[in-house]
């Protein structure tokens, strides 16, 4: 069986970063250059206790902008399943980065319609390969709703040191809305290239998640065209279920869509995937 991960020497350069410590907070946030003019910063927590480092760079989904603050904590998007679980895959031995919104992308659409640019994905590069320098491990991208479309962009069309080494995709925006008022609603992650998508694939729904934009029903649709070296679909059910949610609530993240009250059972299977194993 191929190897989950490939680990990665040292970058000789990846642009300027600067660290600014946080005791007692959320990770170290990290300041990097993105498209000419903007800056991208992420909150970083090594891995620590494994031979072969993996660090997972978390993309929630919304508008994409959790605003961290000074100590790497979201000011926004708390309820993010992602930004829930960072804790439970740091104590699995894990590297966090959680990725926040360039400037410029501070406004009410927040990533918006950036999330299938090409140039998204190379500012999400800068951050793996900077990762990469840091840990001298494995880089995966777990993108969540709408940030599995930003995982996807990445996935597909960054390649050498910038490429992620694995993908997890949850609750993943598979269903646009056309003709909406706001043309990046429309968006889903087959407007992007899946077939390049050659990396071990992990794609997680939950079987109760009402959200219009993330039926499970539909995952299969997207490995259908990746063609990834080591691929597995999981429908997670239980939990406290979310029949008497609006359709607006059903696409939060307290909710099924969100794996609420699962946050552990999920990390767990996305340990065991990422090392390797089935979820």
């Amino acid at each position: 069986m191929k190897r989950a991960w490939l680990l990665a020497g040292l970058l000789a350069a990846v642009g300027l970063a600067q660290a600014q410590p946080a005791p007692g907070g959320c990770g170290e946030v990290v300041l990097i250059d993105a498209q000419p003019g903007s800056t991208q910063r992420y909150a970083f927590q090594p891995p620590s206790g494994t031979a072969a480092p993996v660090t997972f760079l978390l993309l929630p989904g919304g508008d994409g902008y959790p605003k961290l603050d000074a100590q790497g904590c979201a000011l926004r998007l708390k309820g993010n399943w992602l930004v829930r679980s960072m804790h439970l895959f740091q104590a699995a031995g894990f590297g966090t980065a959680l990725v926040d919104a360039p400037t410029g992308f501070h406004g009410e659409d927040g990533l918006g319609g950036y999330r299938v640019d090409a140039r998204h994905a190379q500012d999400l590069g800068r951050v793996i390969a900077d990762v990469r320098a840091k840990t001298r491990g494995a880089v995966w991208v777990l993108g969540t709703s709408r940030g599995a479309i930003s995982a996807v962009n990445a996935a597909s069309r960054l390649t050498g040191e910038a490429a992620p080494d694995g993908v997890v995709l949850s609750s993943s925006v598979v269903s646009g809305q056309l003709g909406a008022r706001k043309p990046w609603v429309a968006h889903s992650v087959f407007d992007l290239p899946l077939e390049n998508i050659r990396q071990p694939l992990l794609v997680m729904g939950h079987a109760a998640d009402a959200c219009i934009r993330s039926p499970a029903a539909l995952m299969e649709r997207i490995t259908a065209r990746t063609q990834g070296v080591r691929e597995q679909v999981v429908t997670v059910t239980g939990g406290p279920g979310g029949a008497h949610l609006s359709s607006v609530d059903a696409c939060e993240g307290r909710s099924p869509h969100g794996f609420i009250e699962q946050e552990a059972e999920t990390a767990a299977g996305i340990a065991r995937f990422v090392r390797g194993g089935r979820y």
